[in-house]
């Protein structure tokens, strides 16, 4: 992560090296709507890059990639400190590194066997149920069936669908249901880890946890240059870069606008895979992914009012 998005006090802006100074006052001079939505770009970008490697390696070892990069990096510019910590404090860290490596490990997954854009519309029932569970309005409940109803356009009903179809699927729903838990442990993180450090924690027992599966899976392949490279990338389009300008963009706009841009990350995502991967949509999963988007939206707005 970059230097401008983890050094949180703006009053310590002086203190930072020339070349951090320069990344935070060029984030400033960005709306910060626009961090956003490069955020979610950059996010399904490397999702996108992640996904053509599953042609030369399979998904699990394509996960130990991309954390382990982003892990490294993170680690080296947001150590987390672990002397004094409760032992609260570690099962905390641990339990948000181990939903960490299973959300990704179970949305690569998915996307090996779904087009992007329907992988992560099913995987935003996630957030869209916390955000639900945390209000008291009724009129939630419809937000939720018009979510519901985007996943059953999704699913092939009355179609000769393959296994892998459905297999994919329910990779998807357990994608979301970790990032309903990664939301809930960020949050209890934060209380408990200076900074962005509890990010950094977690990241490092993800790696720790993937790394025995991606490994095996990987084998010699995971020392090619080129492999690694991509991978590097993949951690910085994926971890990096997105956490730096989601932070940044925090700081300078309410969080229900900031939810309310995240909404589009489905739509973004299938867009993604039309461009970058040529994943041509149905007309049906266009309007499943409108559904979502929807629901998200209506969800955010009326709990930001």
């Amino acid at each position: 992560m970059t230097d401008f998005a983890l050094d949180d006090p703006f009053d310590r802006r002086q203190a930072l090296p020339r070349p951090g100074r320069l990344l935070r006052q060029a984030a400033d001079s960005i709306p910060p709507s626009s961090l956003v939505l490069l955020s979610i770009v950059s996010v399904q970008l490397g999702a996108a890059f992640a996904k053509e490697l599953f042609s030369v390696l399979p998904p699990s070892a394509v996960v130990f990639l991309r954390i382990a990069a982003g892990g490294l990096i993170m680690a080296a510019v947001a150590r987390p400190k672990l002397k004094g910590l409760a032992w609260r404090d570690w099962a905390v860290g641990v339990g948000f590194g181990l939903t960490l490596a299973l959300m990704n490990l179970s949305y690569y997954e998915a996307l090996s066997r779904l087009p992007m854009g329907v992988a992560v519309a099913i995987e935003f029932l996630g957030p869209l149920g916390v955000a639900v569970a945390a209000s008291r309005r009724r009129l939630d409940l419809a937000w939720i069936g018009l979510a519901g109803l985007g996943v059953a356009l999704l699913a092939p009903w009355g179609q000769q669908a393959s296994a892998s179809w459905w297999i994919g699927i329910g990779f998807a729903l357990v994608a979301g249901a970790c990032w309903a838990g990664y939301i809930l442990l960020s949050a209890a993180a934060g209380g408990r880890f200076p900074g962005t450090t509890g990010l950094s924690f977690a990241m490092i027992v993800s790696a720790l946890v993937i790394a025995p599966v991606g490994v095996t899976t990987g084998g010699a392949d995971l020392l090619q240059p080129s492999l690694l490279l991509i991978g590097l990338g993949v951690g910085l389009l994926s971890s990096v870069i997105p956490y730096s300008l989601e932070l940044h963009a925090l700081r300078r706009m309410p969080k229900h606008v900031f939810g309310i841009l995240m909404s589009l990350e489905p739509a973004v995502a299938a867009m993604a895979g039309v461009l970058v991967l040529g994943e041509v949509l149905h007309v049906q999963q266009w309007a499943a992914i409108v559904c979502v988007v929807a629901a998200s939206l209506g969800s955010t707005r009326m709990n930001g009012r």
